[in-house]
């Protein structure tokens, strides 16, 4: 658990730097996807490299089973969500919300689902560019 964190660290800038970034939530550059998932990149191109984004889902989504190629590890900022393994009830998941967190390993299918009634907000880190492949369960 604590190597996808060490990992995510490298894409921090170094102490070098000497320098602060801040962005307001207003600044941020949302880019929606035809399912009405918003991705606001904060650092990385999440089509070509490890990236961290904000990510926004719309309160009742569900995914349909998928693998990703890579690991997916999230910090729920707002809303509730659950992700169990292809084949399972998602309905019998216990919801986590925010401040919990989850990861979820590269090439593992799953179902993930906001089920607040409010949207789902969560920062998503992947080591490696985003993908997403529907799988029969």
């Amino acid at each position: 658990m604590l190597r996808p964190l060490l990992t995510c660290l490298t894409l921090l800038p170094t102490f070098a730097q000497a320098e602060i970034t801040l962005v307001p939530p207003a600044a941020l550059d949302w880019e929606k996807t035809p399912e009405g998932v918003a991705f606001a990149p904060l650092r990385g191109d999440r089509m070509r490299d490890p990236y961290f984004a904000m990510v926004h889902l719309p309160a009742g989504l569900q995914s349909p089973p998928h693998t990703k190629s890579a690991t997916m590890i999230g910090l729920m900022v707002s809303g509730e969500m659950t992700h169990v393994l292809a084949g399972q009830d998602p309905q019998s998941a216990a919801p986590i919300g925010p401040g919990g967190y989850y990861e979820i390993p590269a090439n593992l299918a799953h179902v993930s689902s906001c089920v607040s009634d409010t949207p789902c907000v969560t920062l998503l880190y992947q080591d490696g560019a985003f993908d997403f492949l529907p799988v029969t369960p």
